[in-house]
């Protein structure tokens, strides 16, 4: 490393959630690097850390939504229910830090406004909101696929006399007790939100833009004794993980829908329904819910069916059934249609009586009814995957912006690099999978940190995947996603809540089993796609 450029740091790490506390610690303590890790928040977590809303919890169960790269600290962690909330998860990530005496090397209350490739001499200068300059060889985001949010303009909107917020950034002080609530979306955030906001507001007015096809969450206390037995499986419960699908933690079905009998199907929807789980009711039930028109009418009839059964007023029921294809990311509640059974809930369905717009006093609809509020509450999600890096100036060779690159939509090699962009990686980049996360983040993490420990032994100054490379894994991507019908839906999977977003593939939809495949293909073949060039020869 002797003829490597003097620099501030070797890598720089944007982000300290999931993706970049582990990062930071591959690069650091297996690599030897000197690295800084970059947040805008006052503490770690990432999406833990901001989206502190009243219900804010993992829809993926307890003993998978962790690390599993430390086999002790598996061992040492406990958890009390099937799912964690906002508070455990954030404890977790914090110990974790704490554990690796990570903090040394995180700066928080920082925002990194812009990373600026320099060809003469491979390094990238790093450029905080404060004005501190920093020059890297590496710069790895770890900015998360859902933290960009996604204010709509809604006229009036900064007239609303009371607290508006977006639960992607909650403040600590807000109570909702006693207080009359209304909520503008029902995804999966605003489905949470919805069914604790209900038990503590004096009224909540839902303001419904799409009827959800949510299932029960199967959410509880688990016992000592479960918590054991987990533990005493991990070895065989992470292997599962990593040759899956989604990497949820359960086995996916090998059987279509219609192969079995009405009553068969029937069998199954309701056993899946009372384990609970949105994604074990898309993907475990049966194995072509997702791709097949007949398998996933069947099972959005079954959901359709339990709304009837459940919601007592007609009109709110009918309110609530969707008509789209089950096609969506899938949503999990404890009891999100009984919500609307209280009386202290109403439902507005926004397709049909739209907003006209925000008064100082609440939300007037089109029907001319203003809807009283003392809170006003945007569930209306984010401008996923690549609107944290629209913000930024990033520019890599011949001074090429990252706004110029993706101009036609946000794309990338593995769903971790994108060319003219040197010695840049991304954890949860554009196509990446669309999975449960942190399996996919540790993935993804220790296959740069492989990639980087190459480049350094092979005394390379830059590592950059070919527009090739990158076209052909776009394509890829977008071919599988074609094979299945989540294109159809109008969803934020491909952009779709973004108003004036291209609606464009932006998940490789094949599961974490081909894509762990895909990556040590690329890897074993001297990592296929990528230009590393010469330290010596890119110094001359």
């Amino acid at each position: 490393m002797s003829d490597a450029p003097s620099t501030d740091l070797d890598a720089v790490v944007i982000g300290a959630g999931f993706g970049g506390i582990y990062m930071l610690h591959q690069l650091r303590d297996e690599l030897g690097l000197r690295v800084r890790a970059f947040d805008s928040a006052g503490g770690v977590g990432g999406t833990w850390f901001w989206n502190r809303y009243p219900g804010a919890m993992s829809d993926t169960e307890s003993f998978v939504y962790r690390y599993s790269f430390d086999r002790e600290l598996l061992e040492e962690w406990d958890w009390n229910t099937r799912y964690l909330d906002q508070p455990d998860i954030l404890a977790y990530l914090e110990a974790v830090v704490e554990r690796y005496d990570l903090a040394k090397d995180i700066q928080l209350n920082t925002m990194v406004d812009a990373a600026v490739f320099d060809e003469g001499s491979n390094t990238w200068t790093v450029t905080t909101g404060t004005g501190e300059t920093f020059r890297a060889r590496y710069v790895v985001s770890a900015l998360g696929l859902l933290s960009k949010t996604n204010m709509p303009d809604i006229r009036g909107r900064d007239s609303f006399r009371g607290p508006l917020v977006h639960t992607g950034a909650w403040p600590t002080d807000l109570s909702l007790e006693g207080k009359r609530v209304g909520v503008i979306g029902t995804g999966s955030t605003g489905t949470q939100f919805i069914c604790a906001a209900a038990k503590l507001a004096d009224h909540l007015t839902v303001f419904q833009r799409s009827a959800q096809y949510s299932v029960p969450s199967g959410n509880g206390p688990v016992t000592d004794d479960y918590v054991t037995d987990v533990k005493r499986d991990y070895d065989r419960i992470w292997d599962q993980v990593r040759n899956s699908v989604v990497a949820f933690g359960f086995q996916e079905s090998d059987v279509p829908a219609m192969s079995v009998s009405e009553e068969e199907r029937q069998r199954v929807f309701q056993e899946n329904w009372d384990k609970g789980n949105g994604f074990r009711f898309m993907f475990g039930t049966f194995s072509d819910i997702a791709v097949d028109p007949a398998a996933n009418e069947a099972a959005a009839s079954f959901i359709r069916s339990k709304i009837a059964e459940t919601v007592k007023d007609p009109e709110t029921a009918r309110k609530l059934t969707p008509t789209d294809l089950y096609a969506k990311r899938p949503l999990c509640n404890r009891d999100y249609y009984e919500i609307y059974n209280r009386e202290n809930v109403t439902l507005v369905s926004i397709k049909e009586n739209p907003i006209v717009e925000i008064t100082p006093e609440g939300v007037l609809t089109e029907d001319g009814t203003e809807h009283d509020l003392d809170v006003l509450v945007f569930a209306t999600g984010f401008d996923a995957v690549d609107g944290n890096y629209m913000r930024m100036d990033i520019r890599g060779r011949g001074d090429t912006s990252i706004q110029q690159h993706w101009k036609d939509g946000p794309t990338s090699y593995l769903g971790i690099t994108t060319s003219s962009f040197p010695n840049f990686f991304m954890i949860l980049g554009p196509n990446g999978p669309f999975t449960n996360l942190p399996p996919s983040i540790e993935t993804q993490v220790e296959w740069i940190a492989g990639l980087i420990r190459h480049a350094e032994e092979e005394g390379k100054a830059t590592i950059e995947p070919t527009r090739a490379a990158e076209d052909g894994w776009t394509e890829t991507c977008q071919t599988i996603a074609d094979s299945t019908l989540f294109p159809k839906a109008e969803s934020w999977i491909f952009g779709a809540n973004i108003p004036g977003k291209k609606n464009t593939v932006m998940f490789f939809m094949a599961g974490l089993s081909a894509y762990r495949s895909k990556l040590a293909e690329v890897a074993d073949g001297g990592y296929q796609g990528f230009e590393l060039r010469d330290r010596t020869s890119a110094m001359a």
